[in-house]
């Protein structure tokens, strides 16, 4: 295990954050206990699509590219960079990787989408680091910019080839899935069953070896190689102590600059693939305004994880299981979480009494009650709640973790190189 010891000096390793982390065991706990609270939802309810494969695997796939762009944050705002311009990079990734993916193969097309997202990290890098213009400002002419380019470029580089025009590219050939022989029939037989909680983790299990693209496997290694790399190395130590305290680290011989560089960079080849993602594996192409905000919900998603990668992991995988409502079954399915958000709300409401909150825990339980109202006194819910819930989630997670927060020391700080001298 690396430890600041590494670099001779103590105080490079990152403050713990405030407060008690939850422990594996604890956390595997509480995801255990939602899904028997969701199987007993859907057994109450009917609506047997919350669990079923399709849904989580559809689940699944609209997670990616959010989870990818919350990666990229991690990396930057690791090292003491804030990553606004996720959104951008990704729109660079859908582009350059349809461009190059309909005309040398969607293989290509990943390797040239990464770049694509990594120039828009190195001009982010150039702007902030070395600059030291605005973070939040720099990523929002990010954005700006690479919505401006692809918009000019796409007609210049599709109109004309079969299948392309102004907004749209010509189709990539699919990069291939896999489907796990055998696993993959039992879960789902398994799962039409709808037996309590047995077949709802049947249906979880059967997203993951259904149908699954090569590049989601790509994906999800980089969550374990990102802990890896950042959390059991010296580079990774060095490139945390950049956001933490760079001062120091440059006391301490830390290329403080070069760190920042890197992690910017990755962070926005990070993002392009997330770009990749969307526009050679959710759709065979390009589309003008196919990112659709998942670079801002990425960078939710990583705040909800507390900047580390798991928790970012386990906030895609929500936020990409309420997207995916809006696909199947969206208005009966979202109808039926309202009782399970009743149900939490009134959890929550038990846990405050519990702990002597006793102002928090009425308004929790009066808000409970008025979504158990509606509930119960509608059959299903309006097309535009569908369409808002996966932003609403992204809302009401940040708002009930907020408290539990804290990000690196220095992220978003100016820092000039030889300030502590």
């Amino acid at each position: 295990m690396t430890t600041a010891t590494d670099l001779n000096q103590p105080t490079l390793q990152p403050a713990a954050p405030t407060g008690r982390r939850l422990s594996w065991p604890v956390l595997l706990l509480i995801i255990a206990g939602g899904l028997a609270l969701t199987s007993i939802v859907r057994i109450i309810t009917g609506a047997d699509g919350i669990t079923n494969v399709s849904q989580m695997s559809t689940a699944l796939q609209l997670a990616v590219p959010i989870g990818l762009a919350g990666l990229g944050g991690l990396w930057a705002e690791r090292a003491g960079v804030v990553n606004i311009g996720l959104e951008g990079m990704m729109i660079l990734g859908t582009w350059f990787g349809a461009w190059a993916g309909f005309q040398w193969g969607p293989w290509t097309g990943v390797l040239v989408g990464i770049a694509g997202g990594a120039i828009g990290g190195l001009l982010h890098a150039l702007v902030t680091v070395t600059f030291n213009v605005n973070h939040i400002v720099s990523g929002v002419a990010i954005n700006i910019l690479a919505l401006g380019a692809t918009r000019y470029l796409a007609p210049l580089a599709f109109e004309g080839h079969t299948g392309g025009s102004a907004k749209q590219s010509p189709a990539v050939d699919s990069l291939g899935s896999f489907t796990v022989p055998g696993l993959s029939d039992a879960l789902r037989d398994l799962n039409a069953h709808g037996w309590f909680l047995i077949s709802d983790i049947a249906g979880l299990l059967g997203g993951l070896v259904t149908n699954v693209s090569w590049l989601t496997l790509i994906a999800i290694a980089l969550i374990p190689a990102t802990w890896w790399i950042l959390w059991r190395t010296a580079f990774g130590l060095r490139l945390r102590s950049c956001g933490e305290n760079p001062v120091a680290a440059e006391s301490l011989g830390v290329n403080v600059y070069k760190y920042k560089y890197i992690a910017v960079i990755i962070s926005g080849g990070l993002a392009g693939l997330g770009g990749v993602f969307l526009s050679i594996v959710a759709n065979p192409f390009y589309l003008e305004g196919q990112v659709s905000g998942r670079g801002y919900i990425g960078l939710a998603a990583m705040i909800f994880g507390n900047w580390m990668p798991g928790g970012l992991a386990i906030g895609a995988g929500l936020f990409g299981y309420t997207d995916s409502l809006n696909l199947r079954g969206g208005s009966a399915n979202v109808h039926a979480l309202l009782l399970l958000g009743a149900l939490l709300l009134l959890i929550g409401a038990i846990w405050l009494v519990v702990r002597k909150k006793y102002v928090h825990a009425v308004i929790t339980l009066i808000v409970g009650g008025l979504v158990f109202a509606w509930y119960a006194t509608t059959d299903e819910v309006p097309n535009q709640v569908v369409s808002a819930t996966p932003y609403v989630i992204t809302l009401v997670v940040l708002a009930l973790s907020a408290q539990r927060l804290r990000m690196p020391r220095a992220n978003g700080m100016p820092y000039r190189k030889g300030q502590g001298k």
